[in-house]
Protein backbone atom coordinates (compact mmCIF):
# COMPACT_ATOMS: atom_id res chain seq x y z
CA UNK A 1 0.00 0.00 0.00
CA UNK A 2 1.49 3.34 -1.00
CA UNK A 3 0.08 5.48 1.79
CA UNK A 4 -3.04 6.53 3.64
CA UNK A 5 -4.83 9.72 2.66
CA UNK A 6 -5.13 12.50 5.19
CA UNK A 7 -8.25 12.72 7.29
CA UNK A 8 -7.69 16.43 7.78
CA UNK A 9 -5.43 19.10 6.33
CA UNK A 10 -3.63 19.73 9.60
CA UNK A 11 -2.49 16.14 10.19
CA UNK A 12 -0.48 15.58 7.04
CA UNK A 13 2.91 15.93 8.68
CA UNK A 14 2.17 13.02 11.02
CA UNK A 15 1.43 10.60 8.15
CA UNK A 16 3.98 8.52 6.21
CA UNK A 17 4.73 10.18 2.91
CA UNK A 18 3.74 8.21 -0.21
CA UNK A 19 7.18 9.16 -1.55
CA UNK A 20 8.80 6.85 1.03
CA UNK A 21 8.02 3.91 -1.27
CA UNK A 22 9.88 5.50 -4.19
CA UNK A 23 13.29 4.85 -2.60
CA UNK A 24 12.40 1.17 -2.12
CA UNK A 25 11.23 0.84 -5.73
CA UNK A 26 14.43 2.39 -7.03
CA UNK A 27 16.56 0.21 -4.76
CA UNK A 28 14.86 -2.84 -6.27
CA UNK A 29 15.50 -1.45 -9.76
CA UNK A 30 19.21 -0.96 -8.98
CA UNK A 31 19.43 -4.56 -7.75
CA UNK A 32 17.88 -5.82 -10.99
CA UNK A 33 20.28 -3.69 -13.05
CA UNK A 34 23.28 -4.94 -11.05
CA UNK A 35 22.18 -8.55 -11.50
CA UNK A 36 21.71 -8.08 -15.23
CA UNK A 37 25.11 -6.42 -15.47
CA UNK A 38 26.70 -9.38 -13.67
CA UNK A 39 25.12 -11.77 -16.16
CA UNK A 40 26.45 -9.64 -19.03
CA UNK A 41 29.95 -9.69 -17.54
CA UNK A 42 29.73 -13.47 -17.20
CA UNK A 43 28.72 -13.84 -20.85
CA UNK A 44 31.69 -11.74 -21.94
CA UNK A 45 34.12 -13.42 -19.56
CA UNK A 46 36.98 -15.80 -20.25
CA UNK A 47 34.87 -18.98 -20.10
CA UNK A 48 32.69 -18.25 -23.14
CA UNK A 49 35.70 -16.98 -25.09
CA UNK A 50 37.61 -20.21 -24.39
CA UNK A 51 34.56 -22.24 -25.43
CA UNK A 52 34.22 -20.21 -28.63
CA UNK A 53 37.89 -20.89 -29.39
CA UNK A 54 37.12 -24.59 -29.75
CA UNK A 55 34.77 -23.94 -32.69
CA UNK A 56 36.47 -24.94 -35.96
CA UNK A 57 33.80 -24.44 -38.63
CA UNK A 58 31.67 -21.53 -39.78
CA UNK A 59 28.34 -23.20 -39.11
CA UNK A 60 29.01 -23.74 -35.41
CA UNK A 61 30.71 -20.34 -35.17
CA UNK A 62 27.59 -18.68 -36.57
CA UNK A 63 25.34 -20.50 -34.11
CA UNK A 64 27.66 -19.71 -31.19
CA UNK A 65 27.88 -16.03 -32.16
CA UNK A 66 24.13 -15.81 -32.66
CA UNK A 67 23.42 -17.42 -29.28
CA UNK A 68 25.84 -15.09 -27.51
CA UNK A 69 24.33 -12.07 -29.26
CA UNK A 70 20.79 -13.10 -28.27
CA UNK A 71 21.87 -13.47 -24.63
CA UNK A 72 23.55 -10.06 -24.60
CA UNK A 73 20.47 -8.49 -26.19
CA UNK A 74 18.39 -9.98 -23.37
CA UNK A 75 20.73 -8.44 -20.78
CA UNK A 76 20.65 -5.06 -22.52
CA UNK A 77 16.85 -5.21 -22.74
CA UNK A 78 16.53 -5.88 -19.00
CA UNK A 79 18.91 -3.05 -18.08
CA UNK A 80 17.25 -0.56 -20.46
CA UNK A 81 13.72 -1.27 -19.28
CA UNK A 82 14.61 -1.30 -15.57
CA UNK A 83 16.66 1.89 -15.77
CA UNK A 84 13.44 3.78 -16.56
CA UNK A 85 12.46 3.33 -12.91
CA UNK A 86 15.40 5.58 -11.95
CA UNK A 87 14.14 8.46 -14.13
CA UNK A 88 11.82 10.67 -12.01
CA UNK A 89 8.45 11.07 -13.75
CA UNK A 90 6.93 14.53 -14.04
CA UNK A 91 3.71 14.38 -12.04
CA UNK A 92 0.96 16.95 -12.59
CA UNK A 93 -2.83 16.80 -12.16
CA UNK A 94 -3.01 15.69 -15.81
CA UNK A 95 -0.96 12.61 -14.88
CA UNK A 96 -3.99 11.24 -13.03
CA UNK A 97 -5.71 10.62 -16.37
CA UNK A 98 -2.92 8.29 -17.61
CA UNK A 99 -3.54 4.54 -18.06
CA UNK A 100 -0.84 3.63 -15.51
CA UNK A 101 -2.87 5.34 -12.77
CA UNK A 102 -6.14 3.56 -13.48
CA UNK A 103 -5.94 1.66 -10.19
CA UNK A 104 -5.47 4.89 -8.25
CA UNK A 105 -8.39 6.54 -10.05
CA UNK A 106 -10.63 3.60 -9.10
CA UNK A 107 -9.73 4.09 -5.44
CA UNK A 108 -10.42 7.80 -5.64
CA UNK A 109 -13.78 7.27 -7.33
CA UNK A 110 -14.83 4.64 -4.80
CA UNK A 111 -14.48 7.01 -1.81
CA UNK A 112 -14.20 10.61 -3.04
CA UNK A 113 -15.38 12.04 0.27
CA UNK A 114 -12.43 10.35 1.99
CA UNK A 115 -9.70 11.22 -0.49
CA UNK A 116 -10.82 14.78 -1.26
CA UNK A 117 -11.71 15.77 2.30
CA UNK A 118 -15.29 16.71 1.44
CA UNK A 119 -14.08 19.72 -0.58
CA UNK A 120 -14.54 18.14 -4.01
CA UNK A 121 -15.61 15.00 -5.84
CA UNK A 122 -12.56 14.74 -8.09
CA UNK A 123 -9.23 16.35 -8.93
CA UNK A 124 -10.93 19.02 -11.05
CA UNK A 125 -12.91 20.07 -8.01
CA UNK A 126 -9.70 20.58 -6.04
CA UNK A 127 -8.27 22.65 -8.89
CA UNK A 128 -11.40 24.79 -9.32
CA UNK A 129 -10.33 27.41 -6.77
CA UNK A 130 -6.96 27.79 -8.48
CA UNK A 131 -8.66 28.36 -11.81
CA UNK A 132 -10.92 30.96 -10.22
CA UNK A 133 -7.95 32.73 -8.64
CA UNK A 134 -6.05 32.70 -11.93
CA UNK A 135 -9.07 34.09 -13.82
CA UNK A 136 -9.59 36.88 -11.28
CA UNK A 137 -5.88 37.73 -11.26
CA UNK A 138 -5.93 38.05 -15.03
CA UNK A 139 -9.10 40.13 -14.95
CA UNK A 140 -8.04 42.62 -12.23
CA UNK A 141 -5.62 44.82 -14.24
CA UNK A 142 -8.22 45.63 -16.90
CA UNK A 143 -11.37 45.61 -14.73
CA UNK A 144 -13.36 48.83 -14.31
CA UNK A 145 -12.76 50.51 -10.93
CA UNK A 146 -16.28 49.70 -9.74
CA UNK A 147 -15.62 45.94 -10.18
CA UNK A 148 -12.23 45.73 -8.56
CA UNK A 149 -13.44 45.60 -4.95
CA UNK A 150 -15.68 42.63 -5.72
CA UNK A 151 -12.90 40.93 -7.67
CA UNK A 152 -10.44 41.39 -4.80
CA UNK A 153 -12.97 39.93 -2.38
CA UNK A 154 -13.52 36.97 -4.70
CA UNK A 155 -9.76 36.49 -5.01
CA UNK A 156 -9.40 36.45 -1.22
CA UNK A 157 -12.12 33.79 -0.96
CA UNK A 158 -10.48 31.69 -3.67
CA UNK A 159 -7.11 31.89 -1.92
CA UNK A 160 -8.63 30.78 1.38
CA UNK A 161 -10.17 27.80 -0.40
CA UNK A 162 -6.81 27.01 -1.98
CA UNK A 163 -5.24 26.87 1.48
CA UNK A 164 -7.96 24.44 2.62
CA UNK A 165 -7.69 22.12 -0.39
CA UNK A 166 -3.92 22.33 -0.88
CA UNK A 167 -3.03 19.49 1.57
CA UNK A 168 -5.30 17.10 -0.33
CA UNK A 169 -3.94 18.16 -3.70
CA UNK A 170 -0.34 17.68 -2.50
CA UNK A 171 -1.18 14.25 -1.12
CA UNK A 172 -2.79 13.21 -4.41
CA UNK A 173 0.19 14.37 -6.46
CA UNK A 174 2.74 12.66 -4.23
CA UNK A 175 0.68 9.48 -4.26
CA UNK A 176 0.37 9.67 -8.05
CA UNK A 177 4.14 10.12 -8.32
CA UNK A 178 4.83 7.07 -6.15
CA UNK A 179 2.21 5.09 -8.05
CA UNK A 180 3.87 5.95 -11.37
CA UNK A 181 7.24 4.71 -10.12
CA UNK A 182 5.66 1.51 -8.81
CA UNK A 183 3.90 0.81 -12.09
CA UNK A 184 7.13 1.43 -14.02
CA UNK A 185 8.90 -1.09 -11.78
CA UNK A 186 6.09 -3.60 -12.23
CA UNK A 187 6.36 -3.32 -16.01
CA UNK A 188 10.16 -3.56 -15.77
CA UNK A 189 9.88 -6.83 -13.81
CA UNK A 190 7.70 -8.33 -16.51
CA UNK A 191 10.11 -7.18 -19.20
CA UNK A 192 13.05 -8.56 -17.21
CA UNK A 193 11.37 -11.95 -17.01
CA UNK A 194 10.99 -12.02 -20.79
CA UNK A 195 14.58 -10.83 -21.20
CA UNK A 196 15.75 -13.64 -18.89
CA UNK A 197 14.06 -16.17 -21.16
CA UNK A 198 15.93 -14.63 -24.08
CA UNK A 199 19.23 -14.96 -22.18
CA UNK A 200 18.54 -18.61 -21.43
CA UNK A 201 17.68 -19.40 -25.06
CA UNK A 202 20.82 -17.66 -26.29
CA UNK A 203 22.99 -19.46 -23.71
CA UNK A 204 21.57 -22.85 -24.66
CA UNK A 205 22.27 -22.18 -28.35
CA UNK A 206 25.82 -21.02 -27.53
CA UNK A 207 26.57 -24.08 -25.37
CA UNK A 208 25.16 -26.46 -27.96
CA UNK A 209 27.24 -24.84 -30.70
CA UNK A 210 30.49 -24.98 -28.71
CA UNK A 211 30.01 -28.37 -27.04
CA UNK A 212 31.43 -30.35 -29.89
Amino acid sequence: MIGEPPTGGGGLDALPSPLDSVADSRAAARWIISSAGAVGALLLGAGPLVAAGRVTDWVHATWAGGGLLVSLLGVAWAIWRTSEVLVPPMTTPASLTGPELRGLRERLQAEPWYHFGGYADDIDGLLRHRRIAAAITGRLPTAPPEERAALREGLAVARRNIVRTDPYLRWLLTTAHAWQVRETLRQARRQTFLASALVVVGAVVFIAATAG
